[in-house]
């Protein structure tokens, strides 16, 4: 049986390449290099409250119907986009590199994980917004992000 991080290390051995924070930062600022997708995963709770400005979100769990036409949940810009780069986004950087290796293997080879997730990305201060585009305090989203889980999600019956 396999477990998360095992599944996670044979993508990596696979050849998905990640991304740093510092170095994703670089690459937007960068006016000689066509900015890449930054393609959230995370779910649209998650997205609603803190993302990367100019970043769409497509949870996880429709990513492989919204890169293709013909679905209700398609994403135009997605489905024509497989020469493109595309960073992977998610809280930690492991559901997107399982992402990443999902969308190279439908055609996508330009893809990129952002190592560590939005939570590196606020542990190196960068600017994050809301679904108002307001900026959002990176204390907030530190405090968010290292919320506990509740008994409930740990399975605990109370």
């Amino acid at each position: 049986m396999k477990t998360f991080d095992d599944m996670i290390a044979e993508c990596l051995e696979q050849g998905v390449q990640e991304l740093m924070p510092w170095d994703l930062s670089e690459w937007l600022e960068e006016a000689t290099r066509k900015s890449p997708i930054l393609l959230d995963i995370r779910e649209p709770y998650e997205y609603q409250q803190f993302h990367l400005e100019n970043s769409i979100n497509v949870p996880r769990g429709i990513l492989e119907s919204a890169c293709e036409y013909g679905y209700e949940e398609t994403v135009p810009e997605m489905a024509c986009s497989r020469e493109r780069d595309i960073v992977l986004i998610c809280r930690s950087g492991k559901r997107s590199v399982l992402a990443a290796y999902t969308l190279h293997q439908m055609g996508f080879h330009n893809t990129i994980s952002l190592k560590t997730g939005v939570k590196g990305w606020n542990d190196f201060d960068q600017p994050m917004i809301n679904n108002e585009g307001a900026e959002v305090d990176l204390d907030e989203v530190d405090a968010i992000l290292t919320e506990k889980p509740t008994p409930a999600q740990l399975g605990v019956k109370i």
